[in-house]
């Protein structure tokens, strides 16, 4: 005999549902403004650095799709990248700062900071959050799991027979945490969230500049060769005769036979 299914109750969603979610985005939205309070200035060179990774991707972009370019408008943009007097990837050279992890007071405080912006409002807010929710089955997701997902998705609650659809109010907080990425950068804008998100994680694991970036000049260097190697081919010289070539087989097809 089969089980009968389980239903639950409406008002799991007004005082479970709803409540864990609105939790997390109020914790992590309050996480990422104390990051960004507690980092404060930036370092001297964060702006350099931020340039250097868009321009090595502006040039990236030009060799890969420089053919829908006419010829002129590729040489233009090709000029401004290698033109031996004044071309970016000649003239910019950049200082490499590195800094030891092990002598460094600055960073080992960044690490501490990270770690607790990051880690201890996740571990209070959900320890309290399974203590207050404890037993609650809050949601079901809309696809069949195997067992293996049981212990991730159903925190708090050992029933063996439960469905592994099945969500509990302390999963449900967690998967909240690593889902809303995309509402925090609805509220706090797309540059914030992802940038706060992404130093945050960078101070906790490897420290602010650890493993040390690589070397721009070197990698200017690379990217003007590969440049130079570059040849012109417009891929839309004959679109219009293409087209055109087109739409006469289309309506000598859909014409009378």
């Amino acid at each position: 005999m089969a089980a009968p299914e389980l239903r639950l109750h409406g008002s799991i969603r007004f005082w479970v549902l709803l409540p864990v979610a609105w939790i997390a985005l109020a914790v992590g939205i309050l996480r990422l403004r104390v990051a960004a309070l507690l980092r404060g200035e930036r370092e001297p060179g964060w702006p350099e650095q931020r340039q250097d990774a868009q321009v090595l991707a502006r040039s990236h972009l030009l060799r890969e799709n420089g053919r829908f370019l006419t010829h002129q408008g590729f040489l233009m943009r090709k000029h401004y990248f290698n033109n031996p007097e004044s071309g970016f990837f000649r003239k910019t050279k950049r200082k490499m700062q590195l800094r030891n992890p092990l002598t460094d007071p600055t960073m080992v405080m960044e690490m501490m900071k990270g770690n607790i912006i990051n880690v201890l409002p996740m571990i209070l807010v959900g320890g309290w959050i399974n203590w207050a929710f404890s037993g609650f089955v809050a949601t079901k997701v809309p696809f069949p799991l195997t067992l293996r997902f049981k212990p991730m998705l159903q925190r708090g609650i050992n029933l063996l027979s439960l469905d592994p659809s099945w969500v509990s109010s302390a999963s449900w907080y967690f998967l909240n945490v690593f889902g809303l990425r995309r509402v925090y950068t609805l509220i706090l804008g797309e540059e914030t969230a992802a940038e706060q998100d992404q130093l945050l994680l960078q101070d906790q694991f490897l420290g602010p500049t650890v493993p040390a970036p690589p070397d721009p000049n070197k990698a200017f260097k690379a990217e003007w060769e590969a440049l130079e190697l570059v040849s012109h081919h417009w891929a839309l010289q004959d679109i219009e005769e293409q087209l055109m070539g087109r739409d006469l087989q289309s309506a000598g097809r859909c014409g009378p036979d």
